[in-house]
């Protein structure tokens, strides 16, 4: 069985305060954007475990700390009836660059392991397993537009339809060390709630809907506000950095043919939303 995890982006991200467990608080509104791995499971009657194989963009780390394998695992303790599987991953979506991507995997990996082997786990459950996995995972089971609270895993489906529009992903392969970046965050309640602002006309967006990451990552490094830069030259309705980057997204017309050039080593892409 075949699944294919798609990728989200921010729009707006407000760090609103700071936790007792050391975690912050924050408001943010996800998007399912239609930037795809590719995820295969297959019954394995040789083995006892999970076997793993990644291709296409390289993913660090060892197989034991892939979120495919853990959500397995996971499912593994409380259904010991699942049996082994072979597991295969194609990466198209790029890692640490603030899309979700491998968020994506691990929360597909418990929808597909509950589908193909008929483990009657509710939507509900799915989502508290996901929770364990990362705090975007829950998103990735609704995989709706929703408004996103507590570390992100408190969840409200909001409607938002921007299927008039295209969506250009520019990711420069800058890593991002997120903990760095909330130390450089004041921690405060925005003017206007980001519930508010995506309600409102998108052309108002740019004047209000802000990503609090940005002032400290575009501080550090120029050249990921010099893409923001470029899009909005080019007749973005709305550009902005997705989570804490460093992927930078601009959302155009379907009419607008944005003369865009970046660096060949950067990934971009044009979807339609």
């Amino acid at each position: 069985m075949i699944h294919f995890p798609n990728c989200k982006i921010n729009l707006g991200l407000n760090i609103l305060r700071k936790r007792e467990d050391g975690f912050h608080d924050l408001a943010t509104f996800f998007y399912p954007v239609g930037l795809n791995d590719v995820l295969e499971i297959i019954k394995d009657n040789t083995g006892s475990d999970v076997q793993f194989t990644c291709t296409g963009l390289p993913v660090a780390g060892n197989a034991d700390e892939n979120l495919c394998v853990k959500a397995y695992r996971l499912i593994k303790k409380d259904y010991p009836e699942l049996p082994a599987v072979q597991m295969h991953l194609h990466k198209a979506i790029p890692m640490g660059a603030g899309l979700g991507g491998g968020s994506a995997d691990g929360a597909f990996t418990l929808q597909l392991l509950n589908t193909k082997f008929q483990l009657g786990i509710s939507e509900a459950q799915l989502a508290g397993y996901a929770a364990q996995l990362g705090s975007d995972c829950p998103f990735f089971i609704a995989n709706k537009p929703c408004l996103a609270a507590g570390r992100g895993e408190i969840l409200t489906p909001l409607p938002l339809n921007l299927s008039a529009y295209d969506i250009v992903l520019v990711h420069p392969g800058i890593h991002i060390n997120t903990g760095k970046a909330f130390s450089q965050i004041t921690p405060a309640l925005p003017v206007k709630s980001i519930e508010q602002i995506i309600q409102q006309p998108i052309h108002t967006w740019k004047a209000e809907l802000v990503n609090d990451f940005e002032q400290p990552v575009f501080t550090a490094h120029p050249e990921i506000a010099a893409i923001k830069s470029q899009l909005y030259q080019n007749n973005a309705l709305y550009a902005a950095m997705s989570g804490s980057g460093s992927t930078v997204f601009g959302i155009f017309e379907k009419t607008t043919n944005p003369a865009l050039h970046f660096p060949e080593h950067y990934f971009v892409k044009k979807l339609a939303l």
